[in-house]
């Protein structure tokens, strides 16, 4: 694994997801707790395999991030049942909790030099961080933004990216084709993110420059992040001039992790720490002094 991909998988592994858990609000499935406290153990080892050679012992530690990854998907599940809702957060939510499963998954495959379903290592390879980052993040930050904001565009965003990033999964399958119509579905759900991260950055004090400054960053790299994938995507199926594996990683995957899901999540944990932080008491008013009327 490149030195690119495992140094972005590792961020991933040891900062985004626990970070993105901690935003979560709601009901606290039976083994939640332990598992946000625990997830730093479980990482340690899949980061690890990141930079060992393809090995049985780098694919032994994989696995064991690979449960993590497990226990954390079968929290989706559990969380639906305890809520009995599914509305489009939601639905972004729980793709979220299952996204790094597909990524724990593949990391072992990669690690253990299996073909899984006849894909070359490579493409094993790229799908570890895009499951934490697209999967994952995208995922979460849309759920984010569509309980802050429930109107028409929060809604398609919730839905859309979800939908996208499971269409582009499936289009591994089938063909390039039907992987483009995943990405642009997963693009139109990023552009959506965009324009709801710039909407909610008019809400931010003037005065906290800092998570306006993220929030306008993590909008704009999207956008381009998100038009370099379709380009990929429309010249793997039509044969027109396009980036290859490697520049589309190191451009579109780069700034999709750092630019989007790292400001994104910044951000949002600075506006959390506002909406959660009490205001000071209000001081009492002084006591007028009495006025003695004359006798």
């Amino acid at each position: 694994m490149s030195v690119l991909v495992a140094s972005v998988v590792t961020l991933g592994m040891f900062w985004v997801v626990p970070t993105g858990l901690a935003l979560l609000d709601g009901p606290r499935p039976p083994g939640w707790t332990v598992l946000r406290r625990a997830w730093p153990v479980f990482a340690a080892p899949g980061a690890l395999a990141l930079w060992l050679p393809r090995s049985g012992l780098s694919a032994a530690l994989a696995a064991v991030y690979a449960l993590a990854t497990l226990a954390l998907a079968l929290q989706a599940p559990a969380r639906l049942f305890l809520t009995r809702s599914l509305r489009p957060a939601q639905v972004a939510v729980l793709t979220a909790l299952v996204a790094p499963s597909v990524a724990g998954l593949a990391l072992v495959a990669e690690r253990a030099s299996y073909p899984l379903f006849g894909f070359d290592l490579d493409i094993l390879a790229l799908t570890v961080p895009h499951f934490h980052f697209a999967g994952f993040g995208a995922a979460l930050v849309a759920g984010l933004l569509c309980r802050v904001s429930d109107g028409p565009a929060a809604r398609f965003a919730a839905l859309s990216v979800p939908a996208g990033t499971l269409l582009v999964l499936l289009g591994y399958f089938v063909d390039d084709w039907a992987e483009l119509a995943g990405a642009v579905v997963l693009t139109a759900g990023m552009t959506a993110v965009a324009v709801l991260t710039m909407r909610e950055r008019r809400t931010v004090a003037a005065t906290d420059r800092l998570t306006r400054g993220l929030l306008a960053v993590s909008a704009l790299i999207l956008v381009v992040t998100m038009l370099l994938a379709l380009s990929w995507a429309v010249g793997e199926a039509t044969g027109l001039p396009h980036l290859g594996l490697t520049w589309t990683a190191a451009t579109h995957g780069l700034g999709n992790a750092l630019g989007f899901t790292v400001c994104a999540l910044l951000a949002h944990r600075r506006l959390r720490a506002d909406r959660t932080t009490p205001l000071p008491p209000t001081p009492p008013h002084p006591a007028r002094p009495r006025t003695e009327l004359p006798a």
